[in-house]
């Protein structure tokens, strides 16, 4: 199947199950990564990537993160809850030397807000899902981003982050990566124009920016990659 079709039914098949209220809303998205990796086996002791659509849309992610071994498991518009149930299937299967995490922001918006302690809740999940499996990998937070579209909510993403970000502090595997300063401008809201024209995913010069702050710090991590 035509991969921008397929992505495209991966994504109104997720939105679908989420408006439905299906746990299981981006089954289509997983199943189809595992049909790739069938496939194409990605490389081991790679980093991956996973979470909600911000990483999905990064189609640069493995020639911006060069030399650094990527795999990019972003799927849809996924909830905290989502990437705590499919752990098992784009965390652990790899191996990977460690994870990227990006998840919360649909929280807060889909479609009743949830409270900052809820995002929090299900960050404290997804590591202990992965450290049951995986001990020793390192996961690192993107923090929940300012966007335009979701300004309303910042008070909540802010508060969510400053719990994350505590977490992470308490325990050396845990490591939290804070966009926020590089995305804003003097009057300390989003610069518009690191967006797409949907005011919440970045664009090529927002990923330009993304890679600026992230890319830095794991290849100080693992210089082995590099």
């Amino acid at each position: 199947m035509n991969a921008w079709l397929d992505e495209q039914l991966n994504m109104f098949s997720g939105m679908l199950g989420m408006m439905t209220g299906s746990p299981h809303a981006w089954e289509r998205s997983i199943r189809t990564f595992e049909r790739h990796d069938r496939i194409d086996p990605p490389a081991p002791s790679a980093i991956v990537f996973t979470g909600s659509s911000s990483f999905t849309f990064w189609k640069s992610l493995a020639q911006d993160m060069d030399p650094l071994r990527v795999i990019n498991r972003g799927f849809g518009g996924a909830l905290m809850r989502d990437v705590v149930l499919y752990a098992d299937r784009v965390v652990q299967p790899y191996r990977p030397c460690a994870v990227v995490l990006f998840a919360g922001t649909n929280d807060i918006a889909w479609p009743r807000p949830a409270t900052a302690q809820a995002v929090f809740d299900g960050y404290q999940a997804f590591v202990q899902k992965v450290h049951a499996g995986l001990p020793a990998l390192p996961i690192y937070f993107v923090a929940i981003t300012p966007t335009p579209s979701r300004w309303r909510f910042w008070p909540i993403a802010r508060e969510a982050n400053r719990l994350i970000e505590a977490e992470t502090k308490s325990d050396p595997r845990l490591h939290f990566i804070d966009l926020t300063p590089a995305l804003v401008g003097p009057d300390g809201r989003p610069r518009r124009s690191l967006y797409r024209s949907d005011r919440l995913h970045p664009n090529a010069t927002g990923y330009a920016v993304w890679t600026s702050v992230l890319k830095p710090i794991l290849l100080a991590d693992f210089p082995a990659q590099a």
